[in-house]
C-alpha cells in the first residue's frame, strides 16, 4: 500500500456522478483530482483540478494522463480492465486490473466469494429463457434475472413474482448472459 501526501493529485477514471463525488471527498483530504473520461460532459467535470477526454482504449492518452498522477482509482466496475493494465505499467493503481475482472462478471462475483467462504444468495447461470423457467423452478420466486455484465443501479435486471412474469424479464434483458438468483 502506498501512502500520499497532501497535495498528490488522484486520477480518477471515470467522471460520472460517483467520479464527482469521489472527487469532492478527495479535494476535503487535500488532494488535487485529475479525472479521465470519455465524451464531451461530466458531473466530476465541475469539482476536479483537471479533466482529460479520451476513450479508454487510447493508449497513448491513457500513458500521458498516468505520468501526471500520482495514483489511480476507477469510479466503477465498467472500466476496461485493458485501461487498468496500461496504466498500472506506470502508476499505482488501485483496484487491481484482477478485481476489475472479477466485479465486472456478476458470475465470476459469486463464484469468487463463495470460493473464499462469503454466502451468496443462491444463483444459477442461464443462456435461455427455457434454462431460466427450469433456475427459476429450483431457486424459487420471487428471483431476479440480472445480465452478468454492464448492471448498475438497478440496471440489468428484471424481478420474477411468477413464471408469467419470466417472457417480459427475459425480453427486457436482451441477453444470453443472465444469472437467476433467489
Amino acid at each position: 500500500m502506498i501512502k500520499l501526501a497532501p497535495g498528490s493529485t488522484v486520477g480518477i477514471l471515470g467522471g460520472g456522478q460517483l467520479g464527482r463525488m469521489l472527487a469532492m471527498a478527495a479535494a476535503q483530504l487535500g488532494f488535487h483530482v485529475h479525472i479521465y473520461c470519455p465524451g464531451e460532459r461530466s458531473p466530476a467535470e465541475h469539482v476536479t483540478d483537471r479533466i482529460s477526454r479520451n476513450d479508454y482504449s487510447d493508449e497513448a492518452a491513457l500513458i500521458r494522463f498516468a505520468k501526471v498522477v500520482d495514483v489511480v482509482t476507477y469510479e466503477f466496475e465498467n472500466i476496461p480492465v485493458e485501461s487498468v493494465e496500461i496504466l498500472r505499467q506506470y502508476v499505482p493503481t488501485f483496484p487491481s486490473a484482477n478485481v476489475l475482472r472479477v466485479s465486472q462478471d456478476r458470475l465470476h462475483e459469486k463464484k469468487f466469494l463463495n470460493g473464499i467462504g462469503i454466502a451468496t444468495a443462491p444463483y444459477m447461470a442461464v443462456a435461455t429463457q427455457d434454462e431460466a423457467a427450469g433456475a427459476l423452478k429450483k431457486i424459487g420466486m420471487p428471483a431476479v434475472l440480472k445480465t452478468r455484465r454492464f448492471g448498475y443501479d438497478g440496471k440489468g435486471q428484471a424481478t420474477v413474482r411468477s413464471m408469467a412474469d419470466l417472457p417480459a424479464a427475459w425480453a427486457k434483458l436482451n441477453s444470453r448472459d443472465v444469472i437467476v438468483e433467489g
